[in-house]
């Protein structure tokens, strides 16, 4: 039995304008009442994730900043902070390469290590309360997130091949949209984040089902007993995954997730247990 579903936000959970299909909130009360947890997986900061589930947020848990904060029933239960040494070098780095921009998160803000205009906003980089700042910030600042802009997305490839080869002791780095590099530290995953979650609740993978479309997601499809990729998925992520379904256009995850309400009803029924807890 399914007993906790996972899921990406963008190109996933949301519709092609980045929106909350309407029917989403019903879907995960639902979820809750029978048992069954909700888990939101997303490069996001906990902070923005709240405010797009702000109805349910007592009704389901987080993983937010790739892994870097796990919030489980309102409950912070981890938060993994970049070390700072480790995130000089990485200034350092992408300096080396004028294509590149950094950007670095702590609990409610952006750090522009270069001026706005260097940067393009995308889906999960809304540059929100943005600072321009000239070096890194101080080691007291709990850095949770970085995300690196690429000017040229031809490009985007390349650089992520050699941030990998000059920090991979440090961090590991995958493509996010057409023009983003994510920065993760190198044992931090959305995948470290959920371990925590299942073991929280004492649940196993093969009773966790997960949704993803990017490469930020390759590891957790690949920890999860039923890795699900979007028909709009990268190829990768098509290919180690349980199945494909439809695109996160047509609302493709909601209708797994009443799926599984609709299994689990018929079979408690068959059972003779209430359709509930």
């Amino acid at each position: 039995m399914i007993r906790l579903i996972c899921s990406d936000m963008d190109g996933t959970l949301l519709d092609e304008d980045s929106r909350m299909p309407p029917e989403t909130f019903g879907l995960i009360r639902e979820l809750s009442q029978a048992g069954v947890r909700f888990c939101v997986t997303s490069g996001r900061r906990y902070d923005t994730l709240c405010e797009f589930f702000e109805p349910v947020v007592c009704d389901m848990d987080f993983v937010a900043s790739n892994g870097c904060q796990v919030y489980v029933q309102g409950t912070m239960i981890d938060r993994e902070i970049y070390s700072h040494k480790a995130v000089i070098k990485l200034a350092q780095v992408v300096r080396m390469f004028d294509c590149l921009h950094l950007m670095l998160n702590d609990r409610t803000h952006t750090f522009l290590l270069d001026d706005i205009g260097k940067y393009e906003r995308a889906i999960d980089k809304d540059l929100r309360n943005n600072l321009r700042v000239r070096e890194v910030p101080a080691p007291e600042v709990n850095i949770l997130k970085g995300s690196i802009y690429c000017e040229d997305a031809t490009y985007l490839m390349d650089m992520t091949y050699a941030l990998d080869r000059e920090l991979g002791d440090s961090f590991r780095f995958a493509p996010s949209d057409k023009r983003w590099i994510d920065v993760m530290p190198r044992y931090v995953s959305k995948a470290t984040g959920i371990q925590q979650v299942m073991a929280h609740y004492g649940i196993t993978p093969d009773q966790v089902m997960a949704f993803g479309d990017s490469m930020n997601d390759y590891e957790i499809l690949r920890l999860v007993g039923h890795p699900v990729a979007m028909q709009n998925a990268r190829y990768a992520v098509q290919q180690i995954s349980e199945r494909t379904i439809g695109t996160n256009s047509e609302h493709s995850v909601q209708r797994e997730m009443r799926k599984v309400l609709d299994d689990l009803a018929a079979e408690r029924g068959a059972a003779g247990e209430p359709a509930g807890r």
